[in-house]
């Protein structure tokens, strides 16, 4: 998930006006419904509007590379420090963090349910050529997928391909086990329609919990696909807001994108990270204020 933000004024101005709104990117937090909870607050109490592009955590990074946003809100920590060691953003602000689950059809053809190491469970289904789905999309959960792929010490192959996003094509690189078409499916799209699609074929694939509890508890037609490997340490998933840098681009909103990333690790903020629960589920929790309440 990545999300990317703009800012503009909304009720009473607080910080002057805004001529040329930015925006913010998010995906898994956005899928999850958690940022309908928080950014009505945040507009409440600092009267700063937020836009949010819902992106990879990639697609997100690259708008913040070329300016178009104000703060961007991922979770691939390594390219989130990368951004900021060239001179992109400013600060990564720990917010929070779930867990990634492998998750899959009750059958189970690849014998993974009840396997605690990710990448054993990986291997199992490339073993099996079991269906397996994949974002394909540069995303946080993308690059995740593929670390855990590099863990099953299978040979990987590299492939290019071309993706749409945004209505830009964007040239991606990135590595799997083979059978892509055939049993491996890439698909270039977010984490909904990942869900989906892996729910249509009785497929695997790799989400966040957040989504995936949203998208089995939280909706009248549930999803008819369960968590088969959970726990690794491996699975972590922090999220980080970063504020570009004012230096490299003086467009941006700096002051609103630093008040919202100060917001977001305000006792208030990570008290709601930490109640925000999906039918009685703690779906993330607070990194700022571990013990909030």
């Amino acid at each position: 998930m990545g999300s990317v933000f703009p800012f503009s004024r909304g009720g009473r101005p607080r910080h002057g006006k805004r001529e040329n709104p930015q925006n913010v990117h998010h995906n898994e937090h956005g899928n999850s419904g958690l940022l309908d909870v928080l950014l009505p607050e945040f507009t409440k109490d600092t009267g700063i509007e937020v836009k949010v592009f819902a992106k990879g955590t990639g697609a997100s990074i690259r708008d913040g590379m070329d300016g178009n946003v104000d703060v961007i809100f991922v979770h691939a920590k390594a390219r989130e420090e990368k951004f900021i060691a060239e001179g992109y953003g400013t600060k990564r602000y720990g917010v929070m963090h779930n867990d990634f689950v492998i998750i899959g059809p009750a059958k189970d053809p690849a014998g993974v349910k009840g396997t605690k190491d990710a990448a054993t469970a990986f291997r199992k289904i490339a073993e099996a050529k079991a269906a397996f789905v994949s974002r394909g999309d540069d995303s946080g959960t993308h690059t995740k997928e593929q670390a855990l792929w590099k863990g099953t010490g299978l040979p990987l192959t590299t492939e290019q391909k071309e993706i749409v996003k945004g209505g830009k094509k964007t040239s991606l690189s990135f590595q799997h086990p083979g059978g892509l078409g055939e049993w491996y499916l890439s698909i270039g799209q977010g984490m909904g329609k990942v869900l989906t699609f892996a729910e249509e074929k009785q497929a695997y694939t790799l989400t966040d919990r957040g989504t995936y509890l949203k998208y089995k508890f939280g909706r009248t037609q549930g999803l008819d696909l369960d968590i088969v490997c959970e726990g690794d340490p491996a699975l972590y998933n922090p999220y980080g807001v970063i504020p570009v840098n004012p230096e490299k681009y003086p467009h941006v909103q700096y002051e609103w994108a630093e008040t919202f990333a100060n917001w977001l690790v305000s006792p208030k903020a990570q008290a709601m990270i930490a109640n925000y629960k999906i039918e009685g589920k703690q779906a993330f929790f607070p990194d700022a204020i571990p013990d909030a309440r």
